[in-house]
This record gives structure tokens, sequence and C-alpha cells, in this order.
């Protein structure tokens, strides 16, 4: 295996110098070793012990508030499995970049992926006291034109901000005067006055509940968008991702759950 791992250092710096020979070995290689690494995995469930990597991709907000504590907590009682985390706001094909699992924020297309709901956010459109006082609360969406809307580029595009179904509630066109796709960016801009954001509820709670931030506009609370944990195993999923599904999903479910809801 150091052997190998060594080759492939060299195949990742020099990798203009490969023949198609020497590229049929990396990767005749690379699957040795995942072989022995799942062989050597299955070995260690069989005793007992769950061992292994399971890689996964979050949301990147969604991830550093509730997926990372959970890792943490779980790597506490099985020291010997790993984690390949990827946070980002792309969703990612969990096939193509073999993906244990995924944390899908939004309504999900019909697939061969298996999913586990595991509760439902909100947008939550707020701005700062400060701003309200000197611009005046909106009444309706459609007050929206004549004030200072920042906008999150994450989850769904920007530059329209839907609240419902029918004519009272159709979306709103924006012309952003700040847009980020970080959620501690967007927060920090709204909060010093500079305008009125649009932000999922697992984003802002913390934020509202200091008093830095003011909900308006709850009478027009679109429908809550779904959380679900989802992965490829349509069959027996592989014991370090059962038992990791079987610890995240109650957590998350109890997380989502405890969040303050507005009704529409």
């Amino acid at each position: 295996e150091e052997r190998y791992q060594t080759r492939l250092f060299h195949r990742s710096t020099r990798a203009i110098t490969l023949t198609n020979a020497g590229e049929d070995f990396y990767h005749a290689a690379r699957r040795v070793l995942e072989e022995a690494r799942h062989a050597e995995s299955l070995l260690r469930q069989k005793e007992g012990v769950l061992s292994g990597d399971i890689r996964l991709s979050a949301p990147s907000d969604f991830g550093r508030q509730y997926l990372s504590p959970a890792i943490v907590d779980f790597t506490r009682r099985h020291p010997e499995v790993t984690f390949s985390v990827y946070l980002g706001e792309r969703v990612e094909d969990l096939v193509a970049n073999r993906l244990d699992m995924s944390i899908r924020v939004g309504n999900l297309p019909d697939s061969s992926l298996a999913a586990i709901r595991v509760g439902e956010v909100q947008w939550i459109t707020c701005a700062s006291p400060a701003y309200l006082a000197r611009r005046g609360t909106p009444a309706t969406p459609e007050d929206l034109v004549g004030h200072d809307c920042l906008a999150f580029e994450g989850l769904t595009p920007s530059r329209l901000w839907r609240f419902g179904d029918g004519p009272a509630n159709g979306p709103v066109p924006i012309s952003p005067r700040f847009a980020c796709n970080t959620a501690d960016a967007l927060i920090a801009a709204v909060s010093s006055g500079l305008g009125i954001a649009r932000m999922a509820s697992y984003q802002t709670a913390d934020a509202l509940a200091s008093g830095a931030l003011v909900t308006i506009l709850d009478e027009y609370v679109p429908q809550p968008i779904p959380v679900h944990l989802i992965h490829a195993h349509q069959g027996q999923a592989p014991l370090k991702l059962r038992t990791f599904l079987d610890f995240a999903a109650p957590r998350l479910r109890a997380e989502l759950a405890a969040l303050p809801r507005r009704a529409g």
C-alpha cells in the first residue's frame, strides 16, 4: 500500500508525463486500495467495531450549524469512523462524486435516491429595527419595490422573491443593493441597517433571538422547505452509514422542530 501511495503522489504532481499504461495503473491501484479498505472495514464491523470513511455533502451554513456538531458527537462514540465533508451550495451528484449521503434543503426531484425527511425550514423576511425606523415597514410584498433589498445567493435565485400562490402572494422581482453567498456576511449587512433580507429560518434564528433582526411580512411566509437526508443505497446500506443515519436523523428532527415558526 505504501508503494501505491507513493506512485499516486508522483502521479498527482507529474500527471502530464503519464502514459496511457501509467494512467491505467493509477486507476487500478486506486481500486485495489479502496477494495482493501472496504474489506478491512467489513471485517471490523463483523467484530463489532464501526470503521471506515463516510463521505457526505451539505449546504454550507446548515452543515456548519447542525451537521458538524453531530459528526463530532458521533466520532466520540465511534472513533474509528472518519468523515469527508463537502460544504457548498451546489447540489452534488452522489454517485458521480462517490458520496455516501447528502443533506438537501428543498423539494426533491424524482430519483432513485433513498430519502429520509428530517423536517422543514421557512424563508424569513427580516430587517434591523434601525432600518425599519428609518425607512418604514413594508405592509405587503409589493412594498419591497421601494426598499433596499439584500440577497442570499445560495439555495435559490436572488432576483425573485416568492411569497406563495395567488396574485396577492406572487413573486416580487428585486434589484439587490448587496448580494452574497454566505449567511454570516448577509446577517452582518442586514443587522447594520443596510436593508431587508430574505433567508432560511435556521440562518436567522440567532439574530432574531438576540433582537438584532426582526421579521416582517409574516402573513406572507411561503410554504415550508423540506429537509432530507439522502443516500444512494436503496437496498442494505453499509452498517457505518446506517448507524450514522440512525444517530443524525432524530437529532436533526429535534433541532429543526425547535426553530421558530411563522404562520403564513
